[in-house]
């Protein structure tokens, strides 16, 4: 008698640091169970509402957002959408009857992953960060397993339940070697010159936006191209800085408001700058370019900075606080570039901190929870 399929429900969104783990634990879970039906969910009007699809899966959405810091009147909607959510969730659950379900982040993961534990439900949870949000540390309460990136982490979940794997990374980075020559046809680059990836996060930086707006003719007067990840917000105006340059040196700049294909923008670049998100350096650490940090300095407990001098103090990143970016992004950049020794130090050691078996066992601590 066949099997019935396993059911796989996974919420995770609101930014790529929690959609792009989600969808990299998808992958896992379809290559290993060939039957599995997955189904997202998300938050109405995030990101997760166009990536998810465009990354091979269906997905619901559930009408919420998260709570203001601050007073506004934003917050009044807050309890109506919370409620409203949880009865969508409810209504899904029911329908879709998942074997487990599965949350990396994001304003849906709360309402899912609360239906799923009080309907017996297995779940998990994905924590990229080495400081958990409010929403992770709530549901740490009910959830079965718990799957975090840092040591430490009994600080604010049950000791019980937390398994170190790593921050899942896709598959189409990990697998990265002799993508290059595709690389540069796909952003029409020129072989033979440095590739400079300025990546600001999947909604774009605003700080590194407009440091490099500013600073982006001394940085590609060297022999240097870019690609330049800006978000849609920014867009128009990196465009409109674009039309000033000289044609020879516009030519230099590949800007974009999202780029789907990581895997090639990786394989192009020669040194990053990035922001310190968790899974970016979880890329970045197996990619395993000279690479510029610039923690965003409003992260909740400043991890940000806490991740990027993890990897600075052991020669493996630059840090370059947000603050100074106005004045020494330009500088520090065409200082990596001319430094051939600093580049190949750091180079040898960030995949120290590599962690490219990460996905493969948070897809076993599913399956565990699947077999149960």
């Amino acid at each position: 008698m066949p099997q019935p399929r396993k059911k796989i429900i996974i919420s995770g969104g609101g930014t790529g640091g929690h959609i792009f783990p989600a969808v990299a634990i998808a992958d896992a879970l379809k290559r290993r169970l060939d039957d599995a039906d997955i189904l997202f969910i998300g938050a109405k009007g995030r990101m997760e509402m166009e990536k998810v699809p465009a990354a091979g899966y269906p997905i619901k959405g559930l009408w919420i957002s998260g709570i203001q810091r601050r007073l506004t009147l934003r917050n009044l909607s807050f309890p109506f959408k919370l409620i409203s959510s949880i009865l969508k969730a409810r209504k899904i659950m029911k329908s879709f009857k998942p074997d487990v379900a599965i949350g990396t982040g994001g304003y849906a993961s709360g309402p899912m992953l609360r239906v799923a534990s009080r309907r017996g439900i297995p779940s998990l949870i994905q924590e990229q960060n080495s400081f958990p949000g409010i929403t992770n540390r709530l549901l740490s309460k009910t959830v079965d397993r718990i799957c975090v990136a840092f040591e430490g982490m009994d600080k604010y979940f049950p000791a019980t339940k937390i398994t170190i794997t790593g921050n899942p990374v896709r598959k189409d980075i990990i697998e990265k070697e002799g993508k290059q020559g595709e690389a540069m046809k796909f952003f029409g680059l020129k072989e033979g010159i440095k590739t400079i990836l300025i990546i600001g996060g999947s909604q774009g930086a605003r700080s590194v936006n407009r440091a490099m707006g500013s600073q982006l003719q001394e940085i590609i007067k060297n022999d240097v191209q870019l690609i330049w990840q800006c978000g849609q917000a920014f867009l128009p105006t990196a465009t409109d800085i674009l039309d000033l340059l000289d044609p020879s040196l516009k030519e230099k700049v590949k800007v974009h408001d999202f780029i789907y294909r990581m895997d090639l923008a990786y394989a192009a670049a020669d040194v990053v700058v990035s922001r310190a998100g968790a899974i970016a350096i979880s890329e970045l650490c197996i990619v395993g370019h000279p690479l510029i940090l610039v923690p965003l300095p409003s992260a909740a407990e400043d991890h940000q900075t806490k991740n990027a001098l993890a990897l600075a103090e052991k020669e493996a990143a630059i840090l370059l606080p947000d603050g100074e970016l106005d004045k020494k992004l330009a500088s520090t950049l065409n200082t990596l570039i001319a430094d051939e020794g600093k580049q190949a130090t750091m180079k040898e050691n960030i995949h120290r901190f590599a962690r490219p078996d990460a996905t493969e066992k948070i897809a076993d601590e599913v399956i565990k929870l699947l077999e149960r």
